[in-house]
């Protein structure tokens, strides 16, 4: 008997680990995907940036002269190599958090844990005035997606509390 109640207490933890562990490579991921749009921006750098937009617009199709591409054209214009160099800065700076945030989160560390509970919480209130104001199924599926990762990382840290050896004594 004992033997099936550790099967089963096994199996209960396992799936927490999955799912925590599905949390650390979607991290990774969002700290990738940032990284690389910090490498672009740094590759931007010394290059004439308003030629650059103009040159996206173009490609994209788009009427150089309507309002939209025209905002777009005249602030590329206005970017420094310091903005640029500020935002890419921030960026490296988000996606090292990241980076941290999964690795904690792979090795089941309870300030990873922590850190994903609050940082993913704190956008949910945003995502639903978005939803609100902009109804979309992509920030349907973003709201989705973040609630999950929120409820994931709650569930683990409740589970981590009630197996505390210091509640036990």
């Amino acid at each position: 008997m004992k033997t099936h109640g550790a099967g089963i207490f096994a199996t209960r933890l396992a799936r927490p680990r999955v799912a925590l562990r599905a949390v650390a490579v979607f991290e990774a991921l969002k700290g990738l995907v940032v990284l690389l749009a910090a490498t672009g921006m740094l590759s931007l750098i010394h290059k004439d940036l308003h030629d650059v937009a103009a040159r996206l617009v173009e490609h994209a199709h788009l009427n150089p002269a309507s309002k939209y591409p025209r905002i777009f054209v005249d602030a590329a214009a206005h970017w420094q190599n310091a903005h640029l160099a500020l935002l890419a800065l921030g960026a490296a700076a988000y996606s090292l958090v990241r980076f941290v945030e999964a690795y904690g989160l792979f090795h089941e560390r309870a300030w990873a844990e922590v850190l994903a509970a609050m940082g993913g919480s704190i956008y949910v209130p945003f995502e639903v005035i978005e939803l609100v104001r902009r109804p979309s199924w992509i920030g349907s599926a973003v709201f989705a997606l973040n609630v999950a990762i929120v409820a994931v990382m709650v569930t683990v840290l409740w589970q981590r509390r009630k197996s505390s050896p210091a509640d036990s004594a």
